[in-house]
């Protein structure tokens, strides 16, 4: 079965960007950066740094695991905290950008605290709840 890696990224200004998704019938939401491992990454880090160069153009640090869960088409989606300096996301190049029936990749800055990230409809589900948590707390940076 596929893995997945997801970067919850937080920026110089203690903000996280996020994907805002609007596809053709469904109501918009919002996704953390990344995407599938895949055979010629060295690991889920490599895959992940990958992931944020073709999806943001960005360069990032990865801080730690944060989350692992396994998503309804029975996926391992692996989650990690990063701190990230730089991105462009003009200059993005992942394959999904250059296909129409995708529908609209927006990227956000969204504050990171729990009621901004409640304000949005971020998927999946579990990983809005966990990461409410874990701000509700102050717990977001403290070493595992």
């Amino acid at each position: 079965m596929k893995q997945r890696v997801r970067a919850i990224l937080i920026t110089p200004d203690n903000t996280t960007l996020l994907m805002k998704r609007v596809r053709p019938g469904r109501t918009p939401y919002w996704v953390v950066v990344g995407g599938g491992v895949e055979e010629t990454d060295a690991n889920h880090e490599a895959a992940l740094l990958r992931e944020i160069r073709e999806e943001i153009a960005g360069e990032a640090e990865i801080v730690r695991p944060f989350h692992q869960l396994k998503n309804p088409s029975g996926e391992t989606e692996h989650f990690y905290l990063a701190r990230i300096k730089t991105w462009n996301f003009a200059d993005r190049s992942g394959p999904e950008f250059q296909r129409d029936d995708r529908g609209e990749y927006l990227l956000e800055e969204i504050p990171l605290t729990s009621e901004a990230l409640a304000a949005v409809n971020l998927l999946p589900e579990e990983i809005s709840v966990v990461l409410r948590e874990v701000l509700d707390h102050g717990e977001l940076l403290a070493p595992v």
